[in-house]
């Protein structure tokens, strides 16, 4: 028998906010987290903003030590958030949930930037026998499901999701296949990424990807007829996904529920998306039939992809009108990188956090930036300021590298 999943705790670390309480604030508010590049003065940079982590502390997380201290910052990031998430879901494996019965689905588009750059400069200026014994483990990709998994005895399903932008939300949609069909009982799901990096900002602004405004109000300008480019971001978004039965089992609260995922590929081009948007709109279609989505009925929020990108959001905003016809047009859209930036591997998990928390509290958050609209991007995009609004169905949309395109739908709980 198929199983109801629901989101019982969440966790982000964000350019807005290094707990939810605050991100969440902030992107209600619509208050921009980019800001000028900090700590590579010493490189000439071809770009001059990002969404850069402020102020992180580990120690206002519950962290293993030693894990911590031998882990880049896109597995600090995971680990802290998906330690927020454990804890507000009130879920401690051996107590409350059978250690086999609690997997690990996090993401990540890079890996440890970081380490990589690093222990290659030891290997150039100091030789091959000085490279740390940890380089490998601190570098991989995979290590952040590995060491969340440590952290909270998780000794379930663990898959690790590699597919660039599309990460986070690849990786919550698997979870909740997992769970739904019975292979865990609890999943701790989501992205990281930390990959501002010299390198990282290098490549993705000679393939003209990058926004090169060096005013950080407008260099994130979704669905903008001024918009040039995204804006690369770091952080973390971390969810609890659990099968109905065990939440309700122990009186967990529940923020959503996840009801649809959509899964394909453009097969087009191993950057840019495909112009027509049909695949796209193919995974957009797929977790809105899941979700029993009634037009008629249903209030839409859609967290799109918004990278800021002339390819991306008119490719997107296409897609959305083929899976959805004129639908679309009472659908309810943000992009929240256009106050985040975008955060990669990491972006869709917290972008989903945000369409559950916008059905949560029936608000939908704005598209800061939006003055002047692109004609072809012509749905209701939520300009400037926030709305209130009795939404009943939310989908986030993340669309990556190699035409991977995932979309995930939630409900809004109601307890029947």
């Amino acid at each position: 028998m198929e199983k109801r999943v629901v989101i019982t705790g969440i966790g982000a670390i964000t350019p807005v906010g290094n707990h939810i309480e605050e991100t969440w604030k902030n992107l209600v508010e619509g208050n921009c987290g980019i800001d000028f590049i900090q700590g590579w003065d010493e490189y000439e940079l071809p770009v001059k903003v990002a969404g850069q982590i402020k102020n992180f502390d580990k120690s206002e997380y519950e962290l293993d030590a030693g894990l911590a201290r031998r882990s880049d910052r896109f597995c600090l990031y995971a680990m802290a958030a998906a330690s927020d998430a454990m804890k507000d879901a009130g879920l401690k494996s051996g107590e409350n949930i059978d250690p086999e019965r609690l997997g690990v689905y996090i993401g990540s588009g890079i890996g440890g930037m970081d380490t990589f750059v690093n222990q290659t400069k030891v290997m150039l200026e100091e030789g091959l026998n000085r490279i740390s014994p940890f380089f490998v483990p601190m570098m991989i990709s995979n290590i952040a499901s590995g060491n969340v998994a440590i952290s909270h005895n998780a000794q379930g399903v663990c898959l690790p999701v590699v597919t660039a932008c599309a990460t986070g939300t690849h990786a919550a949609g698997e979870a909740f296949r997992a769970i739904k069909h019975g292979y865990a009982d609890a999943i701790i799901t989501g992205g990281a990424e930390a990959s501002v990096h010299p390198l990282a900002i290098a490549g993705f602004a000679n393939s003209k990807a990058l926004s090169r405004s060096e005013d950080p109000k407008q260099a994130s300008l979704p669905f903008s007829a001024d918009r040039h480019g995204f804006v690369i971001a770091e952080g973390a978004g971390m969810m609890i996904f659990e099968s109905l039965e065990s939440a309700q089992k122990r009186g967990a609260k529940i923020y959503a529920e996840v009801v649809g995922y959509g899964n394909s590929c453009d097969a087009h081009h191993f950057t840019a998306p495909r112009p027509d948007g049909i695949p796209a709109s193919r995974a957009i279609k797929q977790a809105l039939d899941e979700a029993q989505f009634d037009s008629d009925k249903d209030l839409l929020y859609i967290n799109a992809h918004g990278t800021g990108t002339p390819l991306n959001d008119a490719a997107e905003t296409k897609a959305i009108k083929l899976a959805m016809g004129e639908a679309a047009r009472k659908a309810k859209i943000t992009s929240t990188k256009s106050i985040t930036g975008h955060m990669l591997g990491a972006t869709g998990a917290v972008e989903l956090i945000a369409s559950a928390l916008s059905l949560h509290h029936g608000i939908v958050t704005p598209t800061i930036g939006l003055t002047n609209p692109d004609p072809e991007c012509d749905l209701d995009y939520t300009p400037l300021k926030a709305q209130e609004a009795p939404l009943t169905v939310a989908i986030s949309n993340s669309l990556g590298f190699g035409g991977h395109n995932a979309c995930v739908a939630l409900r809004k709980w109601e307890n029947k």
